[in-house]
């Protein structure tokens, strides 16, 4: 065994894929790339995220209290990256890097429609959020887009390296 710089912990346990974040907050959407998240509980599905204060995202979802979450598919690789390295502040993220914005059924924040899925969300814990810039999300609506039968996810290893989703195990198991 060697040691391991702190720092470079988080880079052992992702969460999860890299997922994007849409919110609406004065009639203005914005896009946010976030790999910061885990489900929290199955029924209600809740999943808890952190947004950072400095994020332009962070100001939205504490106001509007509502968000989706969008799975893109390894294929948006390179827009997933450029909307996480540009502010909301600054630009119009669905126009410049080219993700089409659909209207959500239940919360203002906006679909993407080159996403795999979509989770319509809403804020239903922010006991976290002053400390930890933790929210808990509630999932209200889901969506899947059928023509994307098998999509492959990335995931965040930090530094601009990411993995992506491979082969599929089934083992037995008694969980959902």
């Amino acid at each position: 065994m060697k040691d391991l710089p702190l720092a470079d912990v988080y880079r052992l346990i992702e969460p999860g894929p890299v997922v994007l974040l849409t919110t609406s907050h004065r009639g203005h959407p914005n896009v946010m790339t976030m790999s910061w998240h885990m489900m929290v509980e199955f029924t209600p599905p809740l999943i808890a995220c952190i947004v950072s204060q400095g994020d332009f995202s962070f100001t939205a979802l504490r106001a509007t209290k509502e968000c989706v979450i969008a799975i893109p598919a390894v294929e948006l690789a390179d827009k997933v990256v450029k909307v996480g390295n540009c502010s909301g502040r600054d630009v119009d993220k669905f126009a410049a890097i080219g993700l089409t914005p659909r209207p959500a059924a239940l919360v203002a924040a906006p679909l993407i429609k080159e996403c795999f899925a979509n989770l319509e969300c809403r804020v239903v814990e922010t006991r976290l959020v002053n400390r930890f810039n933790l929210f808990v999300l509630e999932v209200v609506k889901a969506w899947r887009d059928p023509a994307q039968t098998a999509p492959r996810t990335l995931h965040h290893h930090g530094y601009g390296t990411f993995a992506v989703d491979g082969d599929t195990l089934k083992l037995p198991s008694r969980m959902p």
